[in-house]
């Protein structure tokens, strides 16, 4: 199901080896990073706090929790953070341990792995193309009741950019609660969704106590190096399991000094906002005028194209743009999607429209 020679967007250098092109040249719009890059304002207080690495970060993180609750409307004891949130998602796999997981796929192939490495066996729960890749609550509701210990879901989905209401997640909850399922959720693209207070489960930990929620900083906030992720949840088991067994100082003192400051930039978080969800009518808008690529509706930072040019395959697209320094996401090494769907994320105007009209000209 697996394609070898699919570059990830963090590939640069096997890219720039591959085609030789520097990647100083590459304009990469596989990464899903937020072009804005880092804040201003964050730049300019961190500058100021580079001392604090000559010390321990605080081993309970309660300045830092409580910034992100405050970001997310929740209390702050229901808040774990972690080394990105790759960590939290290995650290779920380790301590739940389930022996079966349903994965809603196509999506990020790091949650099969990791529930893999703990012994456990994964299904998918596919998202049909037949229906724009979008859930059907029902189905998937019937799908609950052959029981799994875990039910994964990306919310806004990679690399589909799809996304479930906080609404159709009460359901989902409801469901796995009767069949003694827990659901991991990761919400790390929910920040760039147009409508986010209509996606995000985090008000439903108050509710449910049978989900965890997990986020991080390397996509919104451009800060992929910093490796700081956090999860919410209602479980206390769960949340005194984490205390008890995960490593401590996980968090380094650099990253928690730039969570606590960084969820206090509004004027970021907004300037963000408007631009990705004026780029996410552009692009879908000029695609869907277009013979030549369908696309689906987006709710992250990125879009999802259908090529529908039989001639040409997604290592095509990506071939013919690579060759012009532009890095899109061949998406042939995602389940479900062969070779006829690529994705990119939003970069600066300039860009996506020097992007599409490459594309667009094919």
């Amino acid at each position: 199901m697996k394609k070898q020679n699919a570059f990830h967007g963090s590939d640069l250098e096997r890219v720039e080896a591959t085609y030789g092109i520097s990647k100083d040249q590459i304009i990469n719009f596989a990464a899903n990073v937020n072009p804005f890059g880092l804040s201003p304002f964050l730049k300019k207080e961190l500058a100021t706090r580079v001392d604090v690495i000559t010390r321990y970060p605080d081993r309970d993180y309660k300045a830092l929790r409580t910034s992100i609750g405050n970001y997310c409307h929740t209390n702050p004891d229901h808040i774990v953070v972690g080394n990105g949130s790759t960590e939290l998602i290995a650290m779920m796999a380790q301590f739940i341990k389930p022996k079966s997981a349903l994965i809603l796929g196509p999506t990020y192939s790091e949650y099969e792995r990791e529930i893999g490495l703990n012994g456990g066996n994964v299904d998918y729960y596919e998202l049909k193309e037949s229906d724009n890749f979008c859930l059907q609550l029902n189905d998937f509701k019937e799908a609950l009741r052959t029981h799994y210990d875990l039910i994964v879901i990306c919310n806004p989905n990679n690399p589909t950019s799809g996304a479930i209401s906080t609404a159709e997640m009460d359901e989902i909850f409801t469901e796995a609660k009767k069949q003694n399922s827990f659901v991991m959720v990761d919400e790390t693209y929910v920040e760039f969704a147009p409508d986010m207070e209509q996606i995000t489960c985090v008000p439903l930990t108050v509710k449910h106590d049978n989900f965890i929620c997990l986020r991080g900083v390397s996509k919104f906030y451009a800060a992929p190096g910093l490796r700081l992720g956090y999860a919410v949840t209602g479980n206390k088991d769960l949340l005194e399991t984490i205390h008890r067994k995960q490593n401590p100082w996980s968090v380094n003192s650099f990253a928690e000094a730039a969570g606590i400051l960084m969820y206090q930039d509004t004027d970021f978080q907004n300037a963000t906002k408007e631009f990705m969800h004026a780029e996410q009518t552009r692009c879908y808008d000029t695609f869907a005028k277009s013979h030549k690529f369908k696309p689906y509706k987006a709710n992250a930072n990125f879009i999802l194209l259908k090529i529908l040019d039989k001639e040409l395959t997604s290592a095509d697209v990506f071939e013919a743009c690579i060759k012009k320094g532009l890095m899109i996401r061949d998406c042939s090494s995602f389940p479900f999607l062969g070779d006829r769907f690529v994705r990119f994320c939003f970069m600066k105007a300039e860009d996506n429209t020097r992007l599409m009209e490459t594309l667009l000209h094919l």
